[in-house]
This record gives C-alpha cells, sequence and structure tokens, in this order.
C-alpha cells in the first residue's frame, strides 16, 4: 500500500456538471390510477363504470292536477266501449209501393248454371257478316325448313355443297392468261431474314 490510496485510483479533477447540482420540480408529476372512471391510467383496461344518483326533482311544469277530473270507465285508449246491444226500432218507409212478387220471376234459364247438366250443342244462325270473319285454311301457311344449313329452331347438321370442277391446274386451264416470274415484285431479304445494320452520312 502506497499512503492512503488503494490500487491504482487517484483523485482526479470533475470533467462536467453531474446531476445532483440540478433542481428537479419534486412531487409535481403523479402516475394516474388504475381504479375509478376519472382520470384513469390510459395504459389499462378500464371497466364499465355506474353512477348512483339521487331522486330526480319534479319540475313544476310537468305536474299535473291530481283527481280533479273524473274519466268515465267505458273511455279507453282507442275510444269509448260500448257493449253489442240490439236496436228496437219501426219499419222504414219505402217510395215504392207495389213490388214483384216470387210469380214474376223465371228461374228455369238459371238451372244449367246451379245444378250439374249434360253438354249440350246450341243451335244458331249464321251470321250476316260471316264473309268478314273467314279465316285463312292450313294452305295459307308456310312452315320453316328443318333440313339445310339455316334452320330456325333445330340443330342443323354438318352439310357440303356441290360445286363444278375448278379450271385451275386442269387441261382446260389457258396458262397463257396467268401472270409471269416478271410480273412479282422483288421482296427484299430483310424482311424474312436478320436485317443487317444500316448507318445513315
Amino acid at each position: 500500500m502506497e499512503g492512503r490510496w488503494v490500487g491504482s485510483w487517484r483523485p482526479h479533477p470533475r470533467r462536467g456538471p453531474i446531476l445532483a447540482e440540478f433542481n428537479t420540480p419534486g412531487p409535481k408529476y403523479w402516475i394516474p390510477g388504475t381504479t375509478g372512471h376519472m382520470a384513469h391510467d390510459p395504459t389499462k383496461d378500464r371497466a364499465p363504470a355506474y353512477s348512483f344518483r339521487g331522486t330526480k326533482r319534479t319540475a313544476t311544469d310537468t305536474c299535473s292536477p291530481g283527481p280533479r277530473y273524473f274519466i268515465h270507465p267505458s273511455i279507453t285508449k282507442t275510444g269509448k266501449y260500448v257493449a253489442p246491444s240490439a236496436h228496437m226500432m219501426g219499419r222504414g218507409k219505402t217510395k215504392t209501393e207495389v213490388t214483384p212478387g216470387p210469380s214474376d220471376y223465371t228461374t228455369e234459364h238459371a238451372n244449367k248454371h246451379i245444378y250439374c247438366s249434360a253438354p249440350a250443342n246450341s243451335m244458331v244462325f249464321r251470321p250476316k257478316d260471316f264473309k268478314r270473319i273467314r279465316t285463312p285454311g292450313p294452305g295459307a301457311y308456310t312452315l320453316p325448313r328443318i333440313l339445310g344449313p339455316h334452320t330456325v329452331y333445330t340443330h342443323a347438321e354438318p352439310c357440303y355443297s356441290m360445286r363444278w370442277k375448278s379450271k385451275y391446274q386442269s387441261c382446260f386451264h389457258d396458262l397463257a392468261k396467268t401472270p409471269g416470274p416478271a410480273a412479282f415484285p422483288k421482296v427484299e431479304l430483310d424482311i424474312y431474314k436478320t436485317r443487317a445494320p444500316k448507318y445513315t452520312m
């Protein structure tokens, strides 16, 4: 040991300010609590809260006059309730003094509408304007064809057309009327081969 110092440590001058030299605001800031509804910690889940209030004070403008008015028991929210009863009245007076009796009506024609009856044909005269209501006969209509490629409502099967023999490359073909080799233009090589690079001056 060399004197009062232990090891290689020796006192040295301070290099900068330390935290103890600064004043703090003290217990000014606090952590919000996790109970209650107001000022709750925003980082924690808050359970539903219920508030307790006293009896509501009666307002002066909603006071009723009390049992001052008497309402009859037959008055309901939908109107007055009246029990069903029969009315006693005299016979009404009519302006018609004589009315037809039962024998004035003929009901024989209505029996076919009331009772079951067998089918029957009615015999009537031909109308006078019979020429105006004449309808066309079966031969006046033309049905669409069902054979061939152009059908209306059926599926057309593949068909083949018959044509005459072509004169191309036959003995009847006149080769003098065909164009010669000089009639066609010369095809550039760049069309069907790789084009070489070009330079412009």
